[in-house]
């Protein structure tokens, strides 16, 4: 899909003029994305999340002619001298992930000088509706709000990779394995399907009182932390909140328990408390630190609690089918932006239902289900 739509892009210059400015994860099927708005005409200024950036990437799309600042090892200081270098340059449109950009700008009071953005999180939706909701004068268009989004990246896309990944780094399998899914989310409910499909017993986490009666009804276990933790042989975070495992969490959890987060920020697991309460710290795989607690229990936190299936060695992050749904919904929502932000409210907002309704029907046609 993002093929067709840089052919159709490379006629009609929707960019022509405009820069964008990018803070996303940086890898193979983003620069995708960048090449395909760069044949619209736009100008990329860009850097990559905190700890997902491949090195290799930024090479090549520095190569590519694009302004690309960021690396794997960058410190979360370096990464917002990044984002201020992104805004010195005086971006016209935002290409966001986890509202960086945006809530950078409004910070800066540089916000009216900019025409709207994208934000592809849900992490950075709540960041944006819940700390700049008065701040931000442009529209943002929220693509995890997509049902489209939800169905097949989120919970089917994010499902596979999550437990691809989990075994990927810890080299054990699901069958017969006891996790927590902490967040019934469509991401939590997307892990939690597919641990289940290859075998795994699964219990899930979740404040909201209908999405727990979901869960249930679905026939997994719910229950509390306080129940389900001392259970778990694997807990995964997917809320996209903050504070999600603190210290008396960790107190919780028998010998040989695996975290895990899926989440967008590295802060669902409090991992310098879970640092401050183990007695050594070993790292003893890539993407594999543990942790000696009391007891002499002994728990391997995954990818340093930042979002393990764009960690350790090997193929990272979601299928490349996947993405190129949901970034064709990214390339169709920028464009809407350049050409008609004027018809858009501001603030966040969802994604417009004519560009939802358009790639549902060709990702049909695609699959081969149409008559």
């Amino acid at each position: 899909m993002l093929a067709s739509i840089r052919e159709r892009f490379t006629v009609e210059r929707p960019f022509d003029g405009a820069t964008i400015g990018m803070s996303l994860h940086l890898e193979p099927k983003t620069a995708v994305l960048l090449e395909t708005v760069v044949a619209g005409g736009a100008r990329i200024v860009a850097t990559g999340n905190h700890g997902s950036t491949q090195d290799d990437i930024v090479a090549f799309l520095r190569g590519s002619g694009m302004t690309v600042y960021g690396a794997r090892d960058d410190t979360e200081d370096q990464h917002a001298g990044h984002i201020e270098r992104i805004l010195d340059a005086e971006p016209d449109i935002l290409l966001d992930n986890g509202g960086d950009l945006a809530a950078r700008a409004a910070d800066r009071g540089q916000a009216d000088g900019i025409r709207g953005g994208t934000e592809e999180t849900t992490s950075g939706g709540f960041r944006l509706r819940e700390s700049y909701a008065d701040r931000i004068p442009f529209p943002v268009i929220v693509i995890n709000d997509s049902p489209l989004k939800a169905i097949a990246e989120n919970r089917h896309a994010v499902g596979q990779s999550a437990v691809e990944s989990f075994q990927r780094i810890t080299n054990l399998q699901v069958v017969g394995r006891r996790f927590v899914v902490v967040g019934y989310g469509w991401c939590g409910r997307g892990v939690a399907q597919y641990l289940r499909a290859l075998g795994a017993r699964v219990g899930i986490v979740e404040v909201d009182e209908l999405k727990a009666f979901e869960a249930a009804f679905d026939g997994f276990r719910v229950g509390g932390l306080d129940t389900l933790l001392p259970w778990a042989d694997a807990v995964i975070t997917a809320t996209g909140r903050p504070g999600i495992l603190t210290g008396g969490s960790f107190d919780l959890l028998r010998d040989g328990a695996v975290l895990a987060n899926i989440g967008h920020f590295p802060f669902e697991i409090d991992v310098p408390a879970l640092a401050a309460a183990a007695s050594t710290t070993t790292h003893v795989a890539p993407g594999i630190d543990e942790y000696e607690l009391s007891g002499s229990r002994r728990i391997a936190l995954l990818t340093e609690g930042r979002m393990y299936n764009l960690g350790g060695t090997g193929p990272k992050g979601n299928s490349i089918e996947s993405m190129d749904l949901g970034f064709a919904l990214q390339a169709l929502s920028l464009e809407r932006v350049a050409t008609g932000s004027a018809s858009l409210a501001a603030g966040p907002q969802r994604v417009p239902d004519d560009i939802e309704r358009h790639l549902a029907r060709r990702t049909v046609e695609l699959l081969g289900s149409a008559d």
